[in-house]
């Protein structure tokens, strides 16, 4: 589906919830979900560093950016799924007790906590250590240990395919996958300097190379050549070098995790370089990501778009071009 050219970039951005849609804005997050009484619509500012502050210094700003947007965003799923009309259910004895014992507030600071804690050890686990350790076994046939690292890289990004591509199957992240769409198609719309209506939005394209699938593959990607100057450097440290097996194999994993933030900071630049500008190189840069999200996302209906607008509309800075990327 062809899309409108772009007016500008905006850095307006969001997260497809549970029959909603998490708007980021530069100043205000917005939550909308869609209820059996109709939109609900939550809009709260946001924390914004100030010039100069160092939370703002490139590779910094996007270790920053990347924990902040977990946090927002597990909290608004976490709201999405309190209002979902499908999701309705009595909080557990369990829950009632930690509410009463902590405080409302307390409580759901916890909550947010440990779901951001597990979310991000299972990804560190799923897409790190397995092949970390899938590495490990390949020593067997393989010895020379920039190979590994290579092959290590491959196996990471085929768990990351299948994980996304078995996720796409569940009928409840269908419908996800299309808010997603959702999201994407009124930003296409918003950054054309088009009027936000469901017929306009309707025309444009899913897909969007600023999109956090597109992050998240830029690191998979990226991990191969940053892990495999870390083992080329290391192979040069003689205490390295007469390490053996297991403790070979343990130093090698705890530098990869170490290194993890930097990974996250060199994709964020990245993923914020290549989409700030529209060439052929860029174009070619984002293309693995753009296809990926043929995965990710899905076409929306009128009532997704409708939602999205709303949110959009609801993070909309009050002076004009205060958005721009």
């Amino acid at each position: 589906m062809a899309k409108q050219q772009e007016k500008f970039k905006t850095m307006i951005g969001g997260q497809a919830l549970i029959e909603g849609i998490m708007m980021r804005g530069p100043e205000k997050d917005a939550v909308v979900v869609r209820t059996k009484e109709g939109l609900q619509v939550d809009v709260k500012p946001r924390k914004v560093y100030k010039k100069g502050s160092i939370c703002r210094w490139p590779l910094i700003r996007g270790v920053v950016t990347f924990f902040d947007s977990q946090v927002s965003g597990v909290k608004a799923l976490m709201q999405s799924a309190d209002l979902s009309p499908d999701e309705q259910e009595e909080p557990s004895k369990l829950d009632q007790w930690l509410e009463k014992k902590l405080g409302s507030k307390a409580f759901q600071n916890l909550l947010v906590s440990v779901a951001v804690f597990m979310g991000l050890a299972m990804s560190v686990g799923l897409f790190f250590l397995l092949p970390s350790l899938a590495g490990d076994v390949m020593e067997i046939w393989v010895d020379n240990p920039l190979l590994r690292t290579l092959l290590e890289g491959v196996v990471r990004i085929l768990i990351f395919v299948v994980y996304i591509v078995l996720m796409s199957r569940m009928k409840d992240m269908r419908r996800v996958f299309s808010y997603h769409g959702a999201e994407h198609k009124t930003i296409r719309c918003y950054e054309a300097g088009l009027p936000l209506t469901v017929e306009n939005i309707q025309k444009q394209t899913r897909l969007h190379p600023r999109c956090g699938t597109s992050f998240l593959l830029i690191v998979m990607i990226l991990s191969i050549l940053l892990f495999s100057v870390a083992t080329a450097l290391l192979e040069k440290i003689p205490v390295f070098t007469q390490l053996e097996g297991i403790y070979d194999n343990l130093l090698m994993m705890g530098v990869k995790l170490l290194l993890l933030p930097l990974l996250v900071a060199i994709s964020y630049e990245f993923n914020r370089l290549v989409g700030r500008y529209d060439n052929w190189l860029t174009r070619i840069l984002t293309a693995p990501g753009m296809w990926f999200q043929k995965i990710t996302t899905a076409e929306p209906d009128d009532s997704m778009i409708e939602v999205a607008i709303t949110a959009v509309e609801a993070v909309l800075p009050e002076q004009e071009g205060a958005d721009r990327w």
